[in-house]
């Protein structure tokens, strides 16, 4: 399949499903995917190509069934089984109030399905003066790295739900920026600014966000861990001047030189405020419906303040200390939460299985099992293994606070 870097939405479009209803036909197909595409079909492509031979009436009209449960799929609703994903709850849960519904889809769409880079990609073209239309936007696209397939209406349907949210008003490429900024939750300037950063400088910036520390830390850490997760390199002697004081003056970071003259430690980094609303409440914001609400506060805590949990009596408490950790590691990796197979509660506090997935470079879908135990045994790590089948996943990661026999680590 080509790749694209936008969501695929052919048939999953306003101007030919109402999203409210929608959702309750999901909703009453829950995990039967065929039962799913029968209903949407029978109510939305059941009078399609009524001229055609039966045989081929019949496929065309499974066909955009399909395409439209494909685009459920890719626009982060439903998952491949049929079922609500996290943000398809949600919608599910506002259908009934419209303002709601549109806006809190749209942001989802700008923050995390590169509509914030087509809404960009148009303002400069207008800017510019030039015409945006299917040709000449999928061209300024791929100038700015951004690729569809071919014929794809992507950016088309995209259109479509974000003007539901107010966000496209009027002539067909025309930006509400007033409009943006309420649905975006921010200054829509802020991103254009983290796109004119350099390679290693977004990097430097994801990287400190990822390790949720609020304090100050050596940059040449942060630089390291930038490095070997995005596979960037960053200069060992300018890092202050090519990196770093561009950061600054933006206002994303503080940095402090700690010495003066020959021999001297490397500056200490901390977030800003800014830095914090941009990057690391998103990422909090996108597991506010997936979690524990007392996770989110662990989440924000200090990696040396949840490692204390993990050795409370209270089972609880170790429990949800143990998950904290495991989303703190996968996020420095900057890989993306997609479920948690077993809640603490389920466990005891003991235990906790957590999925994440990355499309950097190739694609993976990991695993976690999280301990908190004195000894992760043969069979614990044999029962991992045998889970990947089920679970589709191809790397396993075995989280635990206590020593790991010689046999599991074979």
């Amino acid at each position: 399949m080509q790749r694209s870097d936008l969501p695929f939405g052919s048939e999953f479009s306003p101007s030919q499903v109402e999203l409210p209803e929608l959702l309750e036909i999901v909703a009453a197909n829950q995990e039967n995917w065929r039962a799913l595409e029968a209903a949407i079909l029978e109510r939305y492509f059941s009078a399609h190509a009524k001229g055609s031979e039966r045989a081929e009436a019949s496929y065309n009209r499974a066909k955009l069934a399909n395409n439209c449960k494909l685009g459920m799929i890719a626009y982060g609703i439903i998952d491949r089984s049929g079922k609500f994903t996290d943000l398809g709850r949600h919608l599910y849960q506002t259908r009934k109030d419209d303002d709601a519904l549109y806006r809190y889809l749209a942001r989802h769409i700008l923050r995390n399905l590169s509509g914030m880079l087509l809404v960009q990609c148009i303002q400069d073209m207008t800017s510019a003066g030039e015409e945006v239309n299917l040709t000449t936007l999928r061209e300024a696209l791929a100038e700015r790295g951004v690729h569809y397939p071919p014929g794809g209406k992507h950016p088309s349907i995209m259109r479509l739900w974000l003007a539901k949210a107010g966000v496209f008003v009027g002539a067909r490429w025309q930006i509400d920026t007033i409009r943006l900024t309420e649905v975006l939750g921010t200054n829509p300037d802020d991103f254009e600014i983290l796109a004119r950063f350099t390679s290693e400088q977004r990097a430097f910036l994801r990287a400190l966000a990822n390790t949720g520390v609020r304090t100050p830390q050596p940059a040449n850490e942060i630089a390291r861990l930038a490095a070997a997760t995005y596979g960037v390199r960053f200069p060992e002697k300018s890092l202050p001047k090519l990196v770093l004081s561009a950061l600054v003056e933006a206002g994303y970071i503080r940095a402090e030189k700690t010495t003066t003259g020959r021999g001297a430690k490397p500056f200490l980094v901390e977030p800003t405020e800014k830095l914090t609303n941009d990057l690391i409440e998103p990422l909090l914001d996108q597991l506010k419906d997936q979690t524990d609400p007392k996770l989110l506060d662990l989440l924000k805590k200090p990696l040396d303040t949840i490692l204390a949990d993990l050795k409370s009596p209270n089972r609880y408490v170790a429990g949800l200390a143990l998950e904290a950790l495991a989303f703190k590691l996968m996020r420095l990796l900057d890989m993306t939460y997609v479920a948690t197979r077993l809640r603490a509660s389920a466990t005891g506090g003991a235990e906790v299985d957590l999925i994440f997935e990355s499309a950097r470079l190739v694609f993976s879908r990991w695993h976690l099992q999280c301990k908190n135990t004195s000894r992760v045994s043969l069979d614990d790590v044999a029962k991992e293994v045998g889970l990947t089948h089920f679970l589709k996943s191809n790397v396993v990661v075995m989280v635990s606070t206590g020593a790991i026999g010689q046999e599991a680590r074979r």
